[in-house]
């Protein structure tokens, strides 16, 4: 992969991840309720989840790419117009309001087991999350590389920026959350507007 390439995808990842999903929520409740360390293994059972999830994604990407070469090309338009889709919804919806018993009992002691399980489900029980990986990831693949080895460079950055990000998130957990549901509304549309833009202009790349 390019470098210019992987930087971009480097800068849109790091964005993706800021924005607010199910299991940034999850970890967001865990730090709150059990703490940074703790919520590692929340983070530890997103992080699988997603990178299952990628490698599905991949397989059928691979696939679609060998019977065609212009597949490529549509990937990259019909996954432009559903991030574009992705924005609009993202900039109607709601602050998200977290509530104080969705973080579980402050104080009590949770099974690192059971935090690892609750990340996995939480990444891998959403169907649009597949759908999503289906429409970015094709944005900065170049057919004429190893498919394999860009699969493997846009999973482990992936993959590691979100658990990066959701540490963080755990660790502020105490600040975060009051400013997420007092500012999240405004915080939903900026982020709605990057997604649109974002699904605007990747298609256009090369």
């Amino acid at each position: 992969m390019a470098l210019h390439t992987w930087t971009l995808y480097l800068l849109t990842v790091i964005g993706l991840s800021l924005t607010p999903g199910p299991n940034s929520l999850l970890v967001l409740a865990h730090g709150a309720a059990h703490g940074s360390r703790r919520t590692l293994w929340t983070i530890g059972g997103g992080a699988l989840g997603f990178a299952a999830l990628i490698g599905l994604s991949m397989l059928g990407i691979g696939a679609l790419l060998q019977t065609t070469a212009s597949a490529l090309l549509v990937l990259k338009v019909v996954g432009g117009a559903y991030l574009i889709w992705l924005g609009v919804q993202l900039w109607r919806s709601p602050a998200i309001q977290l509530r104080p018993a969705a973080a579980g009992t402050a104080g009590g002691r949770v099974n690192g087991v059971s935090l690892f399980r609750q990340g996995l489900l939480s990444a891998v029980s959403n169907p649009k999350v597949l759908l999503f990986y289906g429409a970015f990831l094709p944005q900065f693949i170049d057919p004429r590389r190893d498919l394999l080895l860009q699969f493997v460079q846009l999973a482990a950055t992936f993959v590691l920026i979100e658990a990066v990000v959701e540490f963080l998130i755990a660790s502020l957990a105490h600040r975060v959350r009051p400013w997420l549901e007092r500012s999240g509304r405004g915080f939903n549309r900026v982020c709605g507007t990057l997604f649109a833009m974002m699904g605007a202009a990747l298609p256009l790349t090369r």
